[in-house]
Protein backbone atom coordinates (compact mmCIF):
# COMPACT_ATOMS: atom_id res chain seq x y z
CA UNK A 1 0.00 0.00 0.00
CA UNK A 2 1.17 3.24 -0.96
CA UNK A 3 2.20 5.77 1.92
CA UNK A 4 -0.07 8.94 2.23
CA UNK A 5 2.10 12.00 2.40
CA UNK A 6 1.98 14.54 5.79
CA UNK A 7 0.11 17.43 4.63
CA UNK A 8 0.27 18.06 8.50
CA UNK A 9 3.86 18.43 8.73
CA UNK A 10 4.76 20.55 5.13
CA UNK A 11 1.59 23.20 6.44
CA UNK A 12 3.46 23.51 9.44
CA UNK A 13 6.93 23.81 7.97
CA UNK A 14 5.67 26.06 5.70
CA UNK A 15 4.36 27.92 8.81
CA UNK A 16 7.89 28.23 10.00
CA UNK A 17 9.86 28.46 6.94
CA UNK A 18 11.87 25.28 7.68
CA UNK A 19 13.61 23.17 5.44
CA UNK A 20 14.35 20.17 5.58
CA UNK A 21 17.99 20.36 6.60
CA UNK A 22 16.88 23.59 8.75
CA UNK A 23 14.62 21.27 10.95
CA UNK A 24 16.51 18.32 11.36
CA UNK A 25 19.28 20.81 12.58
CA UNK A 26 16.74 22.17 15.23
CA UNK A 27 15.54 18.88 16.43
CA UNK A 28 19.37 17.62 16.67
CA UNK A 29 19.84 20.60 19.66
CA UNK A 30 16.50 20.57 21.22
CA UNK A 31 17.66 16.78 21.64
CA UNK A 32 20.80 18.20 22.92
CA UNK A 33 18.92 20.09 25.80
CA UNK A 34 17.19 16.97 27.02
CA UNK A 35 20.64 15.02 27.34
CA UNK A 36 19.81 12.64 24.03
CA UNK A 37 22.58 12.43 20.86
CA UNK A 38 19.87 12.42 17.97
CA UNK A 39 21.67 11.67 14.66
CA UNK A 40 18.33 13.43 12.54
CA UNK A 41 19.60 14.76 9.08
CA UNK A 42 17.18 16.07 6.10
CA UNK A 43 16.90 12.18 4.96
CA UNK A 44 14.08 11.57 7.94
CA UNK A 45 12.76 14.76 7.77
CA UNK A 46 11.73 13.80 4.01
CA UNK A 47 10.62 10.66 4.93
CA UNK A 48 8.25 11.50 7.68
CA UNK A 49 6.84 14.22 4.83
CA UNK A 50 6.44 10.74 2.71
CA UNK A 51 4.34 9.30 5.33
CA UNK A 52 7.37 6.95 7.25
CA UNK A 53 6.82 6.82 10.81
CA UNK A 54 8.68 8.31 13.96
CA UNK A 55 9.63 7.13 16.86
CA UNK A 56 7.29 8.62 19.43
CA UNK A 57 10.60 10.42 21.38
CA UNK A 58 11.97 11.87 17.91
CA UNK A 59 8.03 13.11 17.30
CA UNK A 60 8.23 15.34 20.99
CA UNK A 61 11.53 16.58 20.02
CA UNK A 62 10.04 17.52 16.35
CA UNK A 63 6.88 19.30 18.46
CA UNK A 64 9.09 21.27 20.96
CA UNK A 65 11.19 22.28 18.25
CA UNK A 66 8.38 23.85 16.25
CA UNK A 67 7.27 25.03 19.42
CA UNK A 68 9.67 27.19 19.66
CA UNK A 69 10.30 28.76 16.44
CA UNK A 70 6.03 29.52 15.96
CA UNK A 71 5.99 30.81 19.84
CA UNK A 72 3.32 28.63 20.60
CA UNK A 73 2.61 24.87 21.89
CA UNK A 74 2.89 22.73 19.10
CA UNK A 75 1.68 18.49 19.50
CA UNK A 76 2.79 15.59 17.70
CA UNK A 77 -0.94 15.30 16.44
CA UNK A 78 -0.83 18.37 15.08
CA UNK A 79 2.21 17.39 12.78
CA UNK A 80 0.69 14.36 11.96
CA UNK A 81 2.18 11.87 13.49
CA UNK A 82 0.93 9.74 16.30
CA UNK A 83 0.07 10.30 19.86
CA UNK A 84 3.22 10.20 22.45
CA UNK A 85 4.19 9.82 25.82
CA UNK A 86 4.37 12.95 28.28
CA UNK A 87 7.43 12.00 29.91
CA UNK A 88 10.82 11.82 27.50
CA UNK A 89 13.05 8.39 27.87
CA UNK A 90 16.97 9.03 27.88
CA UNK A 91 17.25 5.55 27.37
CA UNK A 92 14.87 5.80 23.88
CA UNK A 93 15.91 3.69 20.71
CA UNK A 94 17.97 1.23 23.47
CA UNK A 95 15.87 -1.52 22.69
CA UNK A 96 14.75 -3.09 19.26
CA UNK A 97 12.57 -1.11 16.92
CA UNK A 98 9.40 -2.07 16.20
CA UNK A 99 8.77 -0.98 12.56
CA UNK A 100 11.38 -0.16 9.48
CA UNK A 101 10.95 3.99 9.99
CA UNK A 102 12.15 3.63 13.26
CA UNK A 103 15.06 1.47 12.88
CA UNK A 104 16.34 3.59 10.43
CA UNK A 105 15.73 6.92 12.70
CA UNK A 106 17.57 4.47 15.30
CA UNK A 107 20.77 4.50 13.04
CA UNK A 108 20.67 7.93 11.85
CA UNK A 109 21.19 8.43 15.60
CA UNK A 110 23.86 6.54 16.82
CA UNK A 111 26.26 7.50 13.33
CA UNK A 112 25.90 10.77 15.36
CA UNK A 113 27.22 9.13 18.46
CA UNK A 114 31.22 8.87 19.15
CA UNK A 115 31.86 5.47 20.82
CA UNK A 116 34.89 7.44 22.62
CA UNK A 117 32.52 8.96 24.97
CA UNK A 118 31.01 6.09 26.37
CA UNK A 119 33.27 3.40 26.97
CA UNK A 120 32.32 1.06 30.04
CA UNK A 121 33.29 -2.45 30.81
CA UNK A 122 29.27 -2.33 31.88
CA UNK A 123 26.55 -3.59 29.67
CA UNK A 124 23.51 -1.20 29.64
CA UNK A 125 20.41 -2.92 27.74
CA UNK A 126 18.51 -5.22 30.00
CA UNK A 127 18.23 -9.03 29.73
CA UNK A 128 14.80 -8.65 29.38
CA UNK A 129 14.95 -6.20 26.20
CA UNK A 130 18.03 -8.30 24.54
CA UNK A 131 15.63 -11.71 25.17
CA UNK A 132 12.67 -9.69 23.58
CA UNK A 133 14.42 -9.24 20.65
CA UNK A 134 15.90 -12.38 20.17
CA UNK A 135 12.64 -13.81 20.40
CA UNK A 136 11.30 -11.82 18.05
CA UNK A 137 13.85 -12.91 15.35
CA UNK A 138 13.91 -16.14 16.24
CA UNK A 139 9.79 -16.35 15.43
CA UNK A 140 10.20 -13.97 12.75
CA UNK A 141 9.12 -14.21 8.90
CA UNK A 142 10.45 -12.54 5.90
CA UNK A 143 8.49 -8.93 5.67
CA UNK A 144 9.72 -8.33 2.14
CA UNK A 145 11.74 -4.64 1.40
CA UNK A 146 9.13 -2.08 1.16
CA UNK A 147 7.34 -1.17 -2.18
CA UNK A 148 6.43 2.03 -3.99
CA UNK A 149 8.19 3.99 -2.43
CA UNK A 150 7.87 7.58 -3.47
CA UNK A 151 11.06 8.29 -4.16
CA UNK A 152 13.49 9.94 -6.82
CA UNK A 153 16.34 7.91 -7.06
CA UNK A 154 16.48 4.71 -8.28
CA UNK A 155 18.79 2.39 -6.43
CA UNK A 156 20.66 -0.79 -8.76
CA UNK A 157 23.31 -3.59 -7.85
CA UNK A 158 25.99 -1.19 -8.99
CA UNK A 159 25.11 0.93 -5.84
CA UNK A 160 24.84 -2.66 -3.92
CA UNK A 161 27.78 -3.39 -5.20
CA UNK A 162 29.62 -0.09 -3.98
CA UNK A 163 28.63 -1.08 -0.19
CA UNK A 164 30.01 -4.43 -0.39
CA UNK A 165 33.12 -2.86 -1.65
CA UNK A 166 33.49 -0.63 0.75
CA UNK A 167 32.07 -2.91 3.88
CA UNK A 168 35.16 -4.96 2.78
CA UNK A 169 37.62 -2.05 3.09
CA UNK A 170 36.13 -0.87 6.62
CA UNK A 171 36.44 -4.50 8.08
CA UNK A 172 39.35 -5.03 6.42
CA UNK A 173 41.06 -1.56 8.56
CA UNK A 174 39.20 -3.80 11.70
CA UNK A 175 41.54 -6.41 11.46
CA UNK A 176 44.44 -4.99 11.19
CA UNK A 177 44.26 -1.93 12.79
CA UNK A 178 41.42 -2.13 15.53
CA UNK A 179 38.12 -0.82 15.75
CA UNK A 180 39.40 2.89 16.98
CA UNK A 181 40.89 3.18 13.61
CA UNK A 182 38.14 3.62 11.42
CA UNK A 183 34.86 3.93 13.06
CA UNK A 184 34.63 7.78 12.47
CA UNK A 185 34.80 7.39 8.26
CA UNK A 186 32.82 4.14 8.50
CA UNK A 187 29.74 5.74 9.93
CA UNK A 188 29.88 8.64 7.94
CA UNK A 189 29.73 6.68 5.34
CA UNK A 190 26.71 4.84 6.01
CA UNK A 191 24.77 7.67 7.30
CA UNK A 192 25.46 9.49 4.04
CA UNK A 193 25.77 6.87 1.47
CA UNK A 194 24.21 3.45 2.84
CA UNK A 195 20.92 4.66 4.66
CA UNK A 196 19.33 7.41 2.16
CA UNK A 197 19.70 4.15 0.24
CA UNK A 198 17.12 2.21 1.80
CA UNK A 199 14.65 5.14 1.48
CA UNK A 200 14.94 4.93 -2.42
CA UNK A 201 13.34 3.60 -5.25
CA UNK A 202 14.37 -0.52 -6.10
CA UNK A 203 13.09 -3.45 -7.58
CA UNK A 204 12.47 -6.47 -5.07
CA UNK A 205 15.86 -8.12 -5.99
CA UNK A 206 17.80 -4.93 -5.68
CA UNK A 207 16.36 -4.08 -2.25
CA UNK A 208 17.07 -7.63 -0.76
CA UNK A 209 20.62 -7.52 -2.15
CA UNK A 210 20.32 -3.88 -0.27
CA UNK A 211 19.35 -4.81 2.93
CA UNK A 212 21.48 -7.65 3.22
CA UNK A 213 24.41 -5.55 2.56
CA UNK A 214 22.96 -2.42 4.79
CA UNK A 215 22.79 -5.15 7.54
CA UNK A 216 26.43 -6.41 7.40
CA UNK A 217 27.57 -2.63 7.48
CA UNK A 218 25.45 -2.07 10.67
CA UNK A 219 27.06 -5.25 12.60
CA UNK A 220 30.54 -4.44 10.98
CA UNK A 221 30.22 -0.75 13.12
CA UNK A 222 28.59 -2.46 15.86
CA UNK A 223 31.74 -4.45 15.96
CA UNK A 224 34.12 -1.66 16.12
CA UNK A 225 32.78 0.14 18.81
CA UNK A 226 32.45 -3.01 20.83
CA UNK A 227 36.34 -3.18 20.07
CA UNK A 228 36.48 0.50 21.45
CA UNK A 229 34.78 -0.65 24.32
CA UNK A 230 31.60 1.10 23.77
CA UNK A 231 29.14 -1.61 24.72
CA UNK A 232 25.78 -0.04 25.07
CA UNK A 233 26.46 1.97 21.13
CA UNK A 234 27.26 -1.59 20.19
CA UNK A 235 24.27 -3.24 21.46
CA UNK A 236 22.18 -0.39 20.05
CA UNK A 237 23.64 -1.43 16.94
CA UNK A 238 23.41 -5.05 16.55
CA UNK A 239 20.00 -5.09 17.20
CA UNK A 240 19.34 -2.16 14.76
CA UNK A 241 21.14 -4.70 12.03
CA UNK A 242 19.61 -7.78 13.23
CA UNK A 243 16.05 -5.84 12.59
CA UNK A 244 17.44 -4.85 8.87
CA UNK A 245 18.30 -8.53 8.21
CA UNK A 246 15.17 -9.64 9.41
CA UNK A 247 13.40 -7.77 6.87
CA UNK A 248 14.40 -9.70 3.96
CA UNK A 249 14.89 -13.35 6.37
CA UNK A 250 18.61 -13.00 6.24
CA UNK A 251 18.96 -16.21 8.79
CA UNK A 252 22.96 -16.50 8.19
CA UNK A 253 23.81 -12.85 8.74
CA UNK A 254 20.66 -12.71 12.01
CA UNK A 255 22.65 -15.56 13.35
CA UNK A 256 25.81 -14.25 12.58
CA UNK A 257 24.25 -10.67 14.89
CA UNK A 258 23.50 -13.05 17.55
CA UNK A 259 26.77 -14.79 17.71
CA UNK A 260 28.22 -11.00 18.43
CA UNK A 261 26.23 -9.99 21.07
CA UNK A 262 27.40 -13.41 22.54
CA UNK A 263 30.94 -12.73 22.08
CA UNK A 264 30.68 -9.48 23.52
CA UNK A 265 28.57 -10.70 26.39
CA UNK A 266 31.35 -13.12 26.70
CA UNK A 267 34.15 -10.61 26.78
CA UNK A 268 31.79 -9.11 29.47
CA UNK A 269 31.63 -12.21 31.94
CA UNK A 270 28.30 -12.14 31.64
CA UNK A 271 28.14 -16.10 30.83
CA UNK A 272 24.37 -17.19 30.89
CA UNK A 273 23.65 -14.67 28.52
CA UNK A 274 26.45 -15.69 26.48
CA UNK A 275 25.24 -19.02 26.56
CA UNK A 276 21.45 -17.63 25.65
CA UNK A 277 22.36 -15.76 22.72
CA UNK A 278 24.88 -18.63 21.47
CA UNK A 279 22.20 -20.80 21.36
CA UNK A 280 19.99 -19.08 20.06
CA UNK A 281 22.30 -18.17 16.92
CA UNK A 282 22.66 -22.05 16.43
CA UNK A 283 19.37 -23.30 16.49
CA UNK A 284 17.93 -19.75 14.50
CA UNK A 285 20.58 -20.30 11.65
CA UNK A 286 20.42 -23.63 10.88
CA UNK A 287 17.86 -23.52 8.27
CA UNK A 288 19.96 -21.07 6.28
CA UNK A 289 23.28 -21.26 6.89
CA UNK A 290 25.93 -22.75 5.76
CA UNK A 291 28.35 -25.08 7.17
CA UNK A 292 30.98 -22.83 8.33
CA UNK A 293 28.92 -20.14 9.29
CA UNK A 294 27.37 -23.07 12.00
CA UNK A 295 30.98 -23.62 12.81
CA UNK A 296 31.18 -19.91 14.30
CA UNK A 297 27.95 -20.17 15.91
CA UNK A 298 28.91 -23.96 17.63
CA UNK A 299 31.94 -22.74 18.21
CA UNK A 300 30.53 -19.22 20.32
CA UNK A 301 28.50 -21.24 22.13
CA UNK A 302 31.77 -23.50 22.94
CA UNK A 303 33.14 -19.97 24.11
CA UNK A 304 30.06 -19.38 26.51
CA UNK A 305 30.33 -23.04 28.16
CA UNK A 306 34.10 -22.74 28.81
CA UNK A 307 33.15 -19.49 31.10
CA UNK A 308 30.63 -21.14 32.53
CA UNK A 309 33.24 -24.01 33.33
CA UNK A 310 30.83 -26.97 31.57
CA UNK A 311 33.65 -29.23 30.29
CA UNK A 312 31.48 -31.77 28.90
CA UNK A 313 29.28 -28.86 27.37
CA UNK A 314 32.01 -27.20 25.96
CA UNK A 315 33.73 -30.37 24.49
CA UNK A 316 30.46 -31.52 22.81
CA UNK A 317 30.26 -27.66 21.20
CA UNK A 318 33.74 -27.43 20.17
CA UNK A 319 33.11 -31.19 18.42
CA UNK A 320 29.69 -30.04 16.77
CA UNK A 321 31.91 -26.76 15.79
CA UNK A 322 34.83 -29.46 14.14
CA UNK A 323 31.90 -31.16 12.17
CA UNK A 324 30.62 -28.19 10.47
CA UNK A 325 33.88 -27.15 9.65
CA UNK A 326 34.94 -30.11 7.62
CA UNK A 327 32.25 -29.47 5.47
CA UNK A 328 32.52 -25.58 4.55
CA UNK A 329 33.71 -26.30 0.93
CA UNK A 330 30.54 -27.97 0.40
CA UNK A 331 28.65 -24.74 0.05
CA UNK A 332 29.33 -20.93 -1.43
CA UNK A 333 29.86 -18.27 2.05
CA UNK A 334 29.14 -14.76 1.69
CA UNK A 335 32.30 -12.69 1.73
CA UNK A 336 31.83 -11.38 5.18
CA UNK A 337 32.71 -15.03 6.50
CA UNK A 338 35.80 -15.42 4.71
CA UNK A 339 37.49 -14.89 8.10
CA UNK A 340 35.99 -18.32 9.26
CA UNK A 341 39.32 -20.36 8.39
CA UNK A 342 40.90 -22.99 10.34
CA UNK A 343 43.31 -20.30 12.23
CA UNK A 344 40.26 -18.65 13.72
CA UNK A 345 38.85 -21.69 14.54
CA UNK A 346 41.90 -22.75 16.65
CA UNK A 347 41.96 -19.10 18.09
CA UNK A 348 38.24 -19.95 19.63
CA UNK A 349 39.09 -23.42 21.30
CA UNK A 350 42.10 -21.91 22.74
CA UNK A 351 40.41 -19.35 24.46
CA UNK A 352 37.82 -22.24 25.52
CA UNK A 353 40.56 -24.16 26.45
CA UNK A 354 42.71 -21.52 28.75
CA UNK A 355 39.31 -20.84 30.08
CA UNK A 356 38.86 -23.92 31.11
CA UNK A 357 41.97 -24.21 32.97
CA UNK A 358 43.68 -26.55 30.26
CA UNK A 359 47.08 -25.14 29.53
CA UNK A 360 48.61 -28.02 27.85
CA UNK A 361 45.70 -28.14 25.18
CA UNK A 362 45.58 -24.32 24.64
CA UNK A 363 48.98 -24.32 24.11
CA UNK A 364 48.89 -26.48 21.40
CA UNK A 365 45.62 -24.50 19.81
CA UNK A 366 47.07 -21.48 20.45
CA UNK A 367 50.43 -21.89 18.72
CA UNK A 368 48.58 -23.46 15.85
CA UNK A 369 46.30 -20.61 15.65
CA UNK A 370 49.61 -18.21 15.71
CA UNK A 371 51.00 -19.98 12.98
CA UNK A 372 48.03 -20.15 10.69
CA UNK A 373 47.06 -16.89 11.30
CA UNK A 374 47.64 -14.07 8.03
CA UNK A 375 49.27 -11.50 9.71
CA UNK A 376 46.68 -8.98 8.05
CA UNK A 377 44.31 -10.17 10.78
CA UNK A 378 46.60 -8.25 13.37
CA UNK A 379 44.18 -7.99 16.01
CA UNK A 380 43.39 -11.56 15.97
CA UNK A 381 46.67 -12.85 16.07
CA UNK A 382 47.93 -10.36 19.24
CA UNK A 383 44.67 -12.51 20.53
CA UNK A 384 45.96 -15.43 20.27
CA UNK A 385 49.54 -14.21 21.31
CA UNK A 386 48.01 -13.18 24.46
CA UNK A 387 46.13 -16.56 25.02
CA UNK A 388 48.96 -18.43 24.48
CA UNK A 389 50.94 -16.42 26.90
CA UNK A 390 48.42 -16.78 29.31
CA UNK A 391 48.11 -20.67 28.63
CA UNK A 392 52.08 -20.96 29.22
CA UNK A 393 52.00 -19.27 32.42
CA UNK A 394 49.59 -21.43 33.13
CA UNK A 395 51.57 -24.56 32.36
CA UNK A 396 54.49 -22.92 34.62
CA UNK A 397 56.29 -21.62 31.72
CA UNK A 398 56.80 -18.25 33.00
CA UNK A 399 60.45 -17.26 30.28
CA UNK A 400 58.12 -18.09 27.45
CA UNK A 401 54.81 -16.34 28.91
CA UNK A 402 57.18 -12.94 28.91
CA UNK A 403 58.50 -14.14 25.96
CA UNK A 404 54.82 -14.30 24.23
CA UNK A 405 53.55 -11.62 25.50
CA UNK A 406 56.24 -9.10 24.80
CA UNK A 407 55.97 -10.13 21.12
CA UNK A 408 52.25 -9.59 21.06
CA UNK A 409 52.73 -6.23 22.15
CA UNK A 410 55.57 -5.12 20.47
CA UNK A 411 53.77 -6.47 16.83
CA UNK A 412 50.40 -5.03 18.23
CA UNK A 413 51.09 -1.25 19.01
CA UNK A 414 49.42 0.05 16.30
CA UNK A 415 45.78 -1.47 17.61
CA UNK A 416 43.45 0.87 18.40
CA UNK A 417 41.44 -2.08 20.32
CA UNK A 418 40.39 -1.36 23.88
CA UNK A 419 40.07 -5.20 23.83
CA UNK A 420 43.43 -5.84 22.63
CA UNK A 421 44.74 -3.50 25.42
CA UNK A 422 42.79 -5.52 28.67
CA UNK A 423 44.44 -9.01 27.09
CA UNK A 424 47.29 -6.94 27.98
CA UNK A 425 46.04 -6.16 31.25
CA UNK A 426 44.98 -9.26 32.25
CA UNK A 427 47.94 -10.56 31.73
CA UNK A 428 50.02 -8.57 33.30
CA UNK A 429 47.28 -8.50 36.85
CA UNK A 430 48.25 -12.55 36.45
CA UNK A 431 51.88 -11.96 36.51
CA UNK A 432 51.71 -9.68 39.41
CA UNK A 433 52.14 -12.29 41.97
CA UNK A 434 55.71 -12.42 40.89
CA UNK A 435 56.49 -8.59 40.69
CA UNK A 436 59.68 -8.89 42.40
CA UNK A 437 60.97 -11.31 40.27
CA UNK A 438 63.68 -9.76 38.26
CA UNK A 439 62.24 -10.60 34.74
CA UNK A 440 58.65 -9.17 35.85
CA UNK A 441 60.22 -5.77 36.39
CA UNK A 442 62.26 -5.91 32.83
CA UNK A 443 58.70 -6.89 31.50
CA UNK A 444 57.09 -3.85 32.96
CA UNK A 445 59.95 -1.45 31.96
CA UNK A 446 59.87 -3.10 28.21
CA UNK A 447 55.90 -3.52 28.33
CA UNK A 448 55.78 0.45 29.53
CA UNK A 449 57.99 1.10 26.54
CA UNK A 450 56.58 -0.84 23.58
CA UNK A 451 53.22 0.82 24.82
CA UNK A 452 54.42 4.50 24.62
CA UNK A 453 54.30 5.21 28.35
CA UNK A 454 50.73 4.05 28.66
CA UNK A 455 50.82 1.04 30.37
CA UNK A 456 51.67 1.47 34.37
CA UNK A 457 54.33 -0.54 36.37
CA UNK A 458 52.71 -4.49 38.30
CA UNK A 459 51.60 -3.58 41.64
CA UNK A 460 54.77 -4.84 43.88
CA UNK A 461 51.44 -5.58 46.66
Amino acid sequence: MRKKPNHQLAAVMAEAGASNKGLAKRIREVARRHGDHLGTTHVAVQRWLDGCGIQRQTALYVAEAFSDKLRRRITPQDLGFPGSPQILDSSAGMGCATSLPEVLDVLGGLTHQCPEDGRSDEMQLPDADMHSAVLAWLISRPEGVPGNTPATRRVGMQDVAAIRTAAGFFMQLDFQFGGGHAHKAFRHYFREDVLPLLGACYSAKVGEALFKAASEMAQLLAWSAYDIGNHALADRYLLSALRLAQVVGDRMMGARILTNLSHQANYLGKAPRALTLARASVEGGKAGSTPRALALFSAHEARALSTAQDRKGAARAMNEAERFFERAGSATDPEWLAYMDEAELNGEFCHCFRDLGQGAEAIRFAERAVALTDPKYARSLGFCRMVLAQSQLLNGDLEAALSTARLAVEAGDTLQSARFQRYVDDFRREVSVRAAHPVIQRFNEQLREAMGGGVGEVDDE
